[in-house]
């Protein structure tokens, strides 16, 4: 078991991907770096998460500690035995990449097609979703990330993101606590300005 403090970078974009990971505890934040220096959220990953699932030699993304994060690590050399020995486990793993696929396909609709509003309750809906299937409650809606984070990932400016949850608030559909909470009084109403995501 390895634990990383937060804001530390422990997979880097372009390195030799040796290894593959299991979040266990805390909130990672995948992302690219682009030309400029900028980086592109791609996903927010939890307990239960895996990381290094391509089968590229090289890792595609980096990957951030958000809060502190336990994972395991196992050496990606070892994974094609471990897959002959549990064949239930790559049953696992492919419903897990599977899942990823779906998300990276929402995640394009999310930045192509919707208004920031669409954007924020869908991020929202997301995680609440996510809480279930970990076996949380769906209500409320933890936010570890900061506000440039959820920006990132949404593709919105931190001004937008901000005034966004406002604008929420202000229509009753989440309450924002401290700590990152944020409570869902209409669940029915946030669904409907996702647009059904």
């Amino acid at each position: 078991m390895h634990e990383i403090e937060p804001h530390r970078t422990f997979v880097t974009e372009g390195d030799p991907a040796d290894y593959l990971f299991n979040i266990t505890e805390g909130t990672v934040k995948v992302y690219k770096l682009l030309p400029d220096g900028r980086q592109q959220i791609t996903g927010f990953l939890s307990a239960g998460d895996f990381l290094g699932l391509s089968f590229q030699e090289n890792y595609g993304c980096s990957a951030e500690a958000v809060t502190q994060v336990r994972f395991c690590q196992f050496p990606r050399r070892k994974l094609s035995q471990l897959l002959t020995d549990f064949p239930e486990m790559e049953r696992r793993l492919l419903g897990i990449a599977s899942n990823e696929l779906a998300a990276a396909q929402d995640q394009m609709l999310l930045l192509g097609r919707k208004t920031a509003r669409e954007r924020v309750a869908s991020f929202l809906l997301m995680l609440s979703r996510r809480a279930v299937r970990a076996g949380r409650e769906i209500d409320p809606v933890i936010l570890p990330m900061t506000r440039a984070d959820i920006a990132d990932y949404l593709g919105l400016t931190v001004e937008t993101v901000s005034r966004t949850f406002t604008q929420l608030k202000k229509a009753g559909v989440v309450e924002l606590h401290e700590a990152g909470i944020v409570h869902l009084p209409d669940p029915a109403a946030l669904e409907e300005l996702g647009g059904g995501i």
